[in-house]
């Protein structure tokens, strides 16, 4: 423990600033554990977790700021590549850990999971989600944005219970890319240094995750501040398959009014050249089936053969293009409407031609 350290917990006191005190206390606990003295920073921990118990707090329901929203998450299924998953159980077992790894960057194209990755995290922790609201922390006068950074970090390093939250900076390009005012790049400049400075002093108890699909565009020193660093661009088509499979099942089970036909499904995203990301497939499968036909339980499946197939409505009219593509003569009944019986004389009376 330094001077520093001293200075630093006499001066929380007599300002009462019970939050910083407890993180400088945690801070002193790790120094010591690093040294070798595990009991006595088992015993600062100790006795820091029995003053929370005391202390009157509603986790951190009373926060009131203008840069943070709290975000209800709602438990849902989140099918992702084995790969991605992995990656996730082991942020999870990071921060169980409390080592030190805090501060974890997600990037990916639009619509691979990243944001829903962070809210399955908040739900698996029973943590709460405050998402940081950039719209008020970017400001056009000169210097105010980074003075908003500056307290935005005050905000959130004075949580009264940090171990019940996470926070997002959710598309965090809106910051770190310098989208203030392209022809000022001394403003730019600030904002950004204050950026950085801000994460080098987060308190360790604060679990930070940021988003974005502009990682190329990043500079080495941001991506140095975060702890670990997650691709969500790692998608072969099997894995958009298996993923759009998993979306199909859980809107089988809700609506009754479509049949259920997963291989036929399969079958349609294997013939088409590129498939979107999990985002973009979830609103057109929920299109497709809200826009499907009454009474006709298959409509959805021939507006998903048509969004995903290039010239699909042309194909989809066209019986021996679709056997062409290996469609089962079952499968082209579902498709078009026409009868086996039908389909098969027209492809009968084609090949007598």
């Amino acid at each position: 423990m330094k001077k520093k350290n001293v200075l630093n917990l006499i001066r929380y006191h007599t300002e009462h600033n019970d939050a910083a005190f407890r993180n400088e206390a945690y801070n002193i606990a790790k120094e010591f554990d690093h040294a070798g003295d595990s009991q006595l920073a088992a015993y600062i921990i100790a006795l820091l977790s029995d003053a929370n118990t005391l202390v009157p707090q509603s986790s951190n329901s009373d926060i009131k700021s203008e840069f943070l929203e709290k975000k209800i998450v709602v438990k849902a299924s989140l099918p992702l590549p084995e790969v991605i998953a992995d990656d996730i159980q082991g942020a999870l077992n990071a921060i169980g850990r409390n080592i030190g790894i805090h501060k974890f960057l997600f990037h990916g194209p639009a619509g691979t999971g990243k944001t829903e990755s962070v809210k399955q995290i908040s739900s698996i922790m029973q943590r709460e989600l405050y998402v940081v609201n950039f719209s008020s922390v970017i400001d056009s006068r000169l210097g105010q944005t980074a003075k908003n950074i500056t307290k935005l970090f005050a905000e959130i390093n004075s949580f009264t219970r940090p171990d019940q939250t996470i926070v997002l900076f959710d598309e965090i390009d809106a910051l770190a890319l310098d989208r203030i005012d392209s022809h000022d790049i001394r403003e730019m400049g600030r904002a950004t240094s204050t950026l950085l400075s801000q994460m080098d002093e987060l308190s360790e108890q604060i679990i930070l995750f940021a988003t974005t699909n502009l990682f190329s565009k990043f500079d080495k020193a941001f991506i140095r501040r975060f702890d670990a660093v997650v691709d969500f661009g790692r998608y072969t088509k099997e894995d958009l398959i298996d993923v759009a499979t998993s979306i199909m099942n859980d809107y089988a089970k809700q609506f009754s009014f479509i049949g259920k036909n997963i291989r036929l499904f399969k079958k349609i995203l294997s013939k088409a050249e590129q498939l979107p990301y999990p985002g973009e497939m979830k609103n057109l499968i929920r299109s497709a089936i809200a826009f499907s036909k009454p009474n006709d339980e298959n409509d959805y499946l021939r507006r998903i053969y048509i969004a995903l197939i290039p010239n699909g409505a042309n194909i989809i009219q066209d019986i021996r293009m679709l056997r062409d593509q290996g469609f089962t003569l079952r499968e082209i009944e579902v498709l078009t409407g026409i009868s086996r019986s039908t389909a098969a004389r027209e492809m009968k009376g084609t090949c007598d031609e």
